[in-house]
């Protein structure tokens, strides 16, 4: 008889031990197990400054964060996640609630990468950073146009595009409109070098103008081999106290940037930057400048030339002249080739 008590009590033992192990096992699967919803590929989750813990719980189950979220609820509580901290997070497929929990409760977001390219003008970089970051494009847009921000670095409403260097940017997307734009104009102030400086002064250019210049180096060509070229070519015009008459300013002014053919139309129009109407270099960049263009102006051929028109061949490159007849039978046969395609 005791030995049936003791083997029964053995018994209850085991099946006490096997549901407590099946307890552990469920709990271990609510905090370790897979708890993403319908994420194929794993997803970034924001969370806007001030959001509450509901919002957050909301966002994450309303966006397919998780499936279950009773099971991230208590391994939430279990792990103490109360501090909401804004962000942008990614989460993998297949994460768990302790996971998820553990990255949230920490706060490290994952970084933007803020491509900036060709712009040309404020409002397009306010709206390319408003697009990618928490901050709203109309505060982007407002601190470019702050005369006291922008003295700061030697611009003005004019030239503050000279400020947005074509670049890769990285910043949490919480960063404020202010940290973003002083960190990018970090990268403005590093391009000054002392000999750079001196390479602006040697030429009578300000650091404004080197941008506005460049900018209209860029917009005449892609061509690498031939940027200092041309920029000798408007060097040159200012120094015999010539109008640049460059057609990407006439372009700008028109505000057409699909226009192959520079009319009167275009030429003729009153603009401050338009450089067929006002003598000298327009008063800031008509669009971003890359650094081969800068780097073409502060160091440009040694030319005599005056003028310059496409290739009529096509070839994306420009044909150079130091005497107005021999440039009129350059543009003559670049005329002669855009009607021929029927180019506007």
């Amino acid at each position: 008889m005791a030995h049936f008590r003791k083997k029964n009590r053995s018994k209850k033992i085991g099946t006490v031990l096997l549901l407590l192990a099946g307890i552990a096992l469920v709990m271990a699967y609510f905090i370790f197990g897979p708890n993403t919803g319908r994420h194929d590929r794993g997803d970034y989750l924001y969370i806007p400054t001030g959001a509450t813990r509901a919002q957050v719980m909301d966002s994450l189950q309303q966006n397919g964060f998780i499936s279950n979220k009773s099971s991230f609820l208590w391994v939430a509580k279990a792990a103490q996640y109360r501090k909401i901290h804004p962000g942008r997070y990614y989460i993998p497929k297949g994460s768990s609630n302790y996971y998820m929990v553990r990255l949230l409760r920490s706060g490290r977001q994952t970084p933007v990468k803020l491509v900036v390219g060709k712009l040309r003008h404020i409002e397009d970089f306010a709206a390319l950073a408003g697009n990618r970051l928490e901050a709203d494009s109309a505060r982007f847009d407002s601190l470019l146009r702050q005369p006291a921000f922008l003295a700061a670095y030697g611009l003005d409403t004019n030239s503050a595009l000279a400020l947005i260097r074509p670049d890769t940017y990285e910043f949490y997307w919480t960063a404020g409109a202010e940290k973003v734009l002083k960190t990018i104009a970090a990268h403005y102030q590093q391009f000054w070098t002392d000999t750079r400086r001196k390479q602006a002064a040697t030429l009578g250019l300000s650091e404004k103008d080197v941008f506005a210049l460049a900018a209209i180096v860029d917009e005449e060509t892609n061509k690498v081999a031939e940027k200092d070229t041309i920029a000798s070519v408007y060097l040159n015009r200012l120094k015999q106290g010539m109008k640049l008459q460059a057609d990407p300013t006439a372009r700008y002014a028109a505000g057409d940037f699909g226009l192959r053919r520079i009319t009167a139309a275009q030429t003729s129009l009153q603009h401050p930057f338009n450089t067929y109407y006002v003598t000298g270099l327009p008063p800031g960049p008509i669009c971003t400048p890359s650094l081969s263009s800068l780097e073409a102006v502060l160091q440009p051929a040694q030319t005599n030339y005056i003028y310059f028109c496409a290739d009529p061949a096509g070839s994306g490159g420009h044909l150079f002249a130091a005497t107005w007849s021999e440039h009129l039978k350059n543009a003559q046969a670049y005329h002669r080739a855009q009607d021929a395609k029927g180019n506007r």
